[in-house]
């Protein structure tokens, strides 16, 4: 004898299968239950990452009609394309949270919503381009990659093409610095200039000390994520030394050495008051980045609507030349077939 089920599971049965759905290691996808808080945190985070990918083209795009030869040209402008393309990805996944793009873009202009810090300095020189390239996509692919994991389907899918093409833009920028530091002094020189402005910022990419950061410990319950950000840092850290090694250049903080002991570079702290400076409001082009922001938003409301105009006509215009109704038929097929035998 079987028993009917009727009704939805309470709260606390939808509660279990999710903790063992993220026990499992498994996927949450956006038809399954999720607590508030856990959308929530998602929303934030990946449209924070959304926003970073769109703020991100504003530091680069400023040297695409400046770089030196068509093939840098060509290169920096399929970077800041394939931002673009990395922002649409990440809003896609935020939507599948009820969250829409106009909502999430009118938080960030409004400053209710964050980006990286990395995107309030300035490229002062076009050697930043490969600076950028290499420490803060470097950066970036050591914080993303275990994000491919994350325990949401639709950020850990996208993140899978994302970080094919993060890699290869650290590349492009190492490659940069490489050709520079066969250079001349003074390019050699811009290297190093350059190198000693953008390292401590992107250490700072990874957010705050784990002791300091009010959501890691809930995220990694979660399997939002899988490293704290002190992790991740010093991952950072070990990959890009020998990395700046074989470049020739040097970090500038006098606290960086191996140690045997723990297996890892010892480094210096970062300069935190800097940072929450920065992620209030305060640093080097915070205004600048979000006003340029607004104002392509603003610009672009036309085109916008006009899509949606258009989507709206098609779609009635699809209803109209829908299947003959009653009244279009023939209403006696016996004449019909007469008129046609003649």
């Amino acid at each position: 004898m079987t028993t009917e089920v009727t009704g939805t599971p309470d709260e606390t049965v939808l509660e279990a299968q999710f903790a063992d759905t993220i026990g499992r290691k498994d996927r949450i996808e956006p038809r399954d239950w999720m607590p508030e808080k856990y959308r929530k945190t998602l929303v934030r985070q990946v449209a924070q990452h959304a926003h970073s990918e769109i703020i991100g083209m504003q530091p680069e795009g400023n040297w695409i009609s400046r770089a030196p030869s068509l093939r840098r040209k060509a290169i920096l402008l399929a970077k800041v394309q394939d931002e673009a393309g990395h922002g649409l990805y990440l809003y896609s996944a935020a939507e599948t949270l009820g969250a829409t793009r106009d909502e999430l873009t009118e938080k960030l202009i409004a400053g209710k919503q964050k980006y990286s810090s990395i995107f309030n300095y300035p490229t002062l020189s076009y050697t930043d381009v490969g600076t950028i390239g290499w420490l803060v996509d470097g950066a970036a692919i050591c914080n993303q990659v275990p994000l491919c994991r994350t325990s949401f389907g639709p950020y850990g899918r996208a993140m899978i093409r994302i970080c094919k093409e993060e890699s290869f833009h650290q590349r492009q920028g190492y490659e940069l610095l490489m050709t520079m530091m066969r250079g001349t002094d003074e390019q050699r020189a811009s290297v190093q200039e350059s190198v000693n402005r953008f390292w401590w910022p992107s250490l700072m990419m990874f957010g705050p000390p784990d002791d300091d950061s009010p959501n890691t410990e809930q995220s990694m319950e979660w399997g939002i994520k899988t490293h704290t950000n002190d992790e991740l840092r010093q991952k950072f850290v070990d990959m890009s030394v020998p990395q700046a090694e074989a470049l020739g250049v040097t970090f500038p903080d006098d606290g960086l050495k191996w140690n045997e002991e723990r297996g890892h570079y010892d480094f210096s702290t970062p300069d935190w008051d800097e940072f929450w400076a920065v992620v209030k409001g305060n640093g080097p082009c915070n205004d600048q980045r979000v006003n340029h922001r607004k104002r392509a938003w603003d610009e672009g409301a036309w085109v916008r609507e006009a899509a949606l105009a258009f989507a709206e006509n098609s779609a009635a215009g699809a209803t109209d030349d829908a299947a003959p109704t009653d009244d279009t038929a023939p209403t006696n097929p016996a004449t019909t077939a007469e008129e046609a035998a003649k």
